[in-house]
């Protein structure tokens, strides 16, 4: 199967009322992990890299190794840059062989986050590379005001705007959702996803889907969500699986660590049941 765009998968799960888990990742492994449990789901599946880790991992290190696991996964495999605050990340990431970044200007002035968005759309397009924006205020899970003040959340007739002046081909949205753990349970707004898949064509994506309860994220793909950005969760899960198993003595030579033996299955786990969650209305290859 090979690595298949990320505005087609998405354009896809829209149409056959699934979501995508975007399962961000810090390494080869755990782009790997990832990939394997969505061909044991039979499901297709994003990988991604946040290049706020470029020190440890650089960015066009990542964005060979996941595009070569994934031109030879047996389900379609998107590969996407998260969340390039500005315009010399993001098209870093296009130089870097990413073939779909995003850009973050959700922080700018509204003119500001149009122009910047427009721009990278513009380099994207000589590229062949998809681009993700975002509007509205996704801020943080620690911040009760983050995560419950509507005044944050994406205006729907500001995002049919934003889509036609800017022409990106998805949309990260606000309407309850933050990043990183919450410090108190979120209540999605679904009729503000209902109008605003109703105001736009493209995709739509949220951010900060650790934590979210099950039966929201279920809601929020039969309104028609696409992508689903998971970070928090995923890396937990990691670390639990590798200090229970060092704890135990399981881990103890370099072939073990090389190869993730450690953490394998329990990433594969956590993976599938994300699958599986986000597609309530059993699609399947």
């Amino acid at each position: 199967m090979p690595l298949v765009k990320v505005k087609d998968l998405l354009q896809h799960a829209t149409e056959h009322h699934y979501g995508v888990p975007a399962i961000n990742s810090v390494n080869p492994e755990t782009v790997r992990f990832a990939i394997e449990a969505a061909e044991r789901e039979r499901l297709p599946i994003i990988v991604q890299y946040f290049p706020g880790f470029a020190d440890y991992m650089p960015v066009n290190v990542m964005a060979f190794a996941a595009c070569q696991y994934a031109r030879k996964a047996s389900v379609p495999v998107a590969v996407h840059l998260d969340h390039s605050k500005g315009y010399d990340i993001a098209v870093g990431g296009i130089r870097d062989g990413f073939p779909s970044v995003m850009v973050d200007g959700s922080s700018l002035p509204y003119e500001e986050n149009v122009s910047l968005t427009r721009d990278v759309v513009n380099i994207g397009k000589v590229f062949d590379v998809d681009v993700e924006a975002e509007l509205g205020h996704v801020g943080e899970g620690s911040s009760v005001d983050d995560i419950t003040n509507s005044d944050h959340y994406t205006d729907p007739a500001q995002a049919a705007e934003f889509v036609e002046r800017t022409g990106c081909g998805s949309l990260a949205v606000a309407v309850g959702n933050a990043h990183g753990p919450y410090c108190t349970e979120p209540n999605l707004d679904f009729d503000r996803i209902k109008e605003l898949r109703a105001a736009v064509s493209i995709p739509l994506v949220m951010h900060g889907c650790s934590g979210i309860p099950d039966d929201q994220m279920q809601e929020a793909v039969n309104l028609g969500m696409s992508k689903f950005n998971i970070a928090t969760e995923y890396f937990r899960a990691i670390y639990h699986s590798t200090q229970r198993h060092m704890e135990a003595g399981d881990v103890y030579d370099g072939d073990g660590i090389s190869q993730g033996s450690c953490m394998r299955e329990d990433a594969h786990d956590f993976v599938a049941k994300k699958l599986q969650l986000l597609n309530p209305n059993h699609y399947s290859l």
